[in-house]
């Protein structure tokens, strides 16, 4: 084997840390500053590199807002997927989700998707590549949720209804919640959006819920794993 050869991997994952490390200091940037008022030199001065390198690996700043994007959305995804497999039925996970939205907040390590989310839709309307990835991710945000529902209706929990139309329904409540708790609604904030979504769920799909009091989710993960 060739010293390329040898070489070529680990060259190739320390391009992949960079890019990663790039990234984090996006969204560390951009929840602070808002996309707008993010420039390229603040998110090398972040990340410890140089402009030119940033530039080499993204091109320009929408770029890196949507990959910025695409890094919190996969941070999410996993550990929503990890959470999820620890359910037993499908309202448990439906609550999850809904739990995750409003109230993990500063947990696991993830970013205040919401105030990128925000900047993200201002800069759709404007720029038809961010436009695209909006829709891939609402796409795929609509569909975990109808998947969910799929699962609850197989198992007899959820009563038969159209479960993409459920889907794009609950996502749209989602959404306007979200967007007043980042907006700091005084009216709104995250346990009762939780609550009204809860409720929402529960007397649309058929199910029972009631509140039993809201739980970080950091102490509901260290009781799960205390009772294993």
């Amino acid at each position: 084997m060739s010293d390329d050869q040898d070489t070529a991997p680990a060259s190739a994952s320390a391009a992949d840390q960079r890019r990663v490390t790039m990234l984090r200091a996006a969204l560390e940037v951009i929840v602070e500053r808002g996309f707008p008022d993010t420039r390229i030199a603040d998110v090398a001065e972040r990340a410890g590199t140089s402009p030119a390198l940033v530039i080499y690996y993204f091109q320009n700043k929408d770029n890196l807002l949507t990959e910025a994007m695409r890094l919190a959305e996969d941070l999410w995804y996993d550990l929503g997927a990890r959470r999820l497999a620890t359910l037993a039925s499908a309202a448990e996970r439906l609550e999850e989700i809904v739990s995750m939205t409003f109230l993990a907040e500063g947990e696991d390590d993830l970013p205040d998707s919401w105030k990128l989310w925000l900047d993200l839709w201002a800069q759709s309307v404007h720029h038809p590549e961010v436009a695209r990835v909006r829709e891939e991710f609402d796409a795929h945000w609509r569909e975990t949720i109808a998947d969910i529902v799929r699962g609850g209706q197989a198992s007899g929990e959820f009563i038969e209804l159209d479960a993409t139309e459920f889907a794009i329904t609950l996502s749209g409540l989602l959404d306007g919640l979200a967007v007043q708790i980042a907006l700091d609604d005084p009216v709104v904030d995250p346990q009762r959006a939780f609550r009204v979504t809860m409720r929402f769920a529960s007397q649309t799909l058929g199910f029972p819920w009631k509140l039993k009091g809201v739980v970080p989710l950091a102490a509901r993960s260290r009781q799960r794993q205390a009772s294993r």
